[in-house]
């Protein structure tokens, strides 16, 4: 179990900081069991389940067995979440997205993301000869979650809001020392700055609706503000932030570094990228001139979207996820009290030579037909808890490949440079590249 109080917890975090996150979960396994083992980590008692079985078995006793637990760090990080809990915000949070995340809703998104690829990319990529791809997807995917969830379209606004957005990230899950210069401080820091910044777009959005400047459909940000709830209550101005804040962290953060670590990928592995190449360039071919993207585009972009997928099996961009038991049982012959944590990692089947034969090797042909074996691949979670935004996410991944590829090649300018996770994978030094236009 570690130290007293903070437990395995440098461990578990530093080896993700020096890129081995799947260090701390292998080395368990080899020592105690291939399927659990106890930890302590960020304060609390763990249980680590691992492989298919273990992510079968979290994921189908959801509200049974076990139930969505976040650290003390999320909780001081979204105050307002502390009255009820972080887990309690997150299944209202639920309630509110399936309307802007089904496929209808999605479909209209397409050409609007493309716009924002393209301007994206005439800003930051076209005539430049080296840039630094890991912040630029970041501002990309930003920039996107702007606009559907709060309307926001100028490249200045999403700036201003971004920066702080960074902070407010790696300080979710940190330890929960409240000290200068720790990464929890400078998040709870950035967390009073951006919220100062919604409440004030939140109030002009409420004048813009009762004097129909804006409309009930036009993003989330109106339908929190004019959707009760059961009692016929209105959302609260400092509820509806904490929960715009959450979606835009969980809209642009692991997005972001999945297409960082696609150009990471097709610079490593040309013969990859001729093949994404072909099939984008077929797609741009049977466009007539301006003609955006559409919904049948993106279903053509079949081989893109295994590649995209083999990416967050070598570079899950989350590393896993916590659950409280709700109750004592039992799992692979061992006893889980009540109250203990469990966590799943992504790490212990993406590279495991059980489920993905020859793990280490780039082989986008794993995702073809029926695809790996159930609950070895989970790079959206699963259950109930399944990420809401994974269609979103798709469409985003594949806009943003279609757009890069069929203006440039490129090369990476630090052939060695590591992947961290510092709590998301990121490239150590930001991916520098230089670009070769067509």
């Amino acid at each position: 179990m570690g130290f007293p109080i903070i437990g395995e917890s440098l461990e578990f975090l530093s080896t993700g900081r020096k890129g081995y996150p799947e260090k701390f979960i292998y080395d368990r396994i080899a020592k105690y069991s291939s399927q659990v083992f106890k930890t302590c980590i960020l304060g609390q008692p763990t249980t680590v389940v691992c492989g298919a079985a273990g992510n079968k078995f979290l994921f189908s006793n959801e509200n049974k067995l076990v139930t969505s637990w976040w650290p003390d760090s999320v909780n001081k990080i979204f105050p307002s979440s502390t009255q009820t809990s972080s887990t309690e915000e997150s299944k209202k949070l639920r309630k509110f997205l399936p309307n802007f995340l089904k496929p209808e809703a999605l479909k209209r998104y397409v050409g609007m993301m493309d716009t924002i690829a393209q301007r994206h990319i005439e800003a930051s990529w076209e005539g430049k000869q080296q840039v630094t791809a890991f912040p630029l997807a970041k501002m990309y995917t930003f920039w996107i979650a702007c606009k559907v969830f709060l309307s926001i379209d100028d490249p200045k606004d999403v700036a201003k809001l971004a920066h702080p957005f960074n902070n407010l990230a790696s300080g979710i899950i940190s330890i929960p020392i409240d000290l200068p210069g720790t990464s929890f401080n400078r998040g709870i820091k950035a967390s009073k700055w951006i919220r100062k910044e919604l409440l004030s777009i939140i109030k002009k959005r409420k004048v813009d609706l009762a004097e129909n400047r804006a409309l009930l459909t036009q993003d989330i940000l109106s339908y929190m503000l004019l959707t009760t709830d059961e009692d016929g209550q209105y959302m609260k101005e400092t509820d509806i932030a904490d929960k715009i804040i959450g979606l835009l962290i969980g809209g642009h953060d692991t997005a972001s570094a999945v297409i960082a670590f696609i150009v990471k990928y097709l610079a490593e592995l040309p013969h990859i990228y001729q093949e994404v190449l072909k099939e984008q360039m077929d797609i741009a071919k049977s466009k007539r001139p301006k003609e955006l993207l559409n919904w049948n585009d993106i279903q053509r972009m079949k081989y893109s979207w295994n590649v995209a997928c083999e990416v967050m099996r070598l570079a899950p961009p989350l590393q896993g996820a916590f659950r409280e038991a709700m109750h004592d049982f039992n799992f692979a012959g061992f006893h889980i009290p009540k109250g203990w944590k469990l966590y799943w990692s992504a790490n212990s089947t993406n590279r495991n030579p059980e489920c993905f034969l020859d793990p280490e090797t780039f082989d986008p042909t794993r995702f073809e037909g029926i695809g790996p074996e159930p609950y070895t691949f989970v790079p959206f979670g699963g259950g109930p808890r399944m990420c809401p935004g994974k269609e979103y996410a798709r469409l985003e991944i594949l806009v943003f490949m279609h757009n890069l590829v069929k203006r440039f090649r490129w090369e990476k300018l630090i052939p060695d440079e590591k992947i961290i996770v510092d709590p998301l994978p990121y490239p150590a030094k930001q991916l520098p590249i230089q670009l070769f236009h067509h």
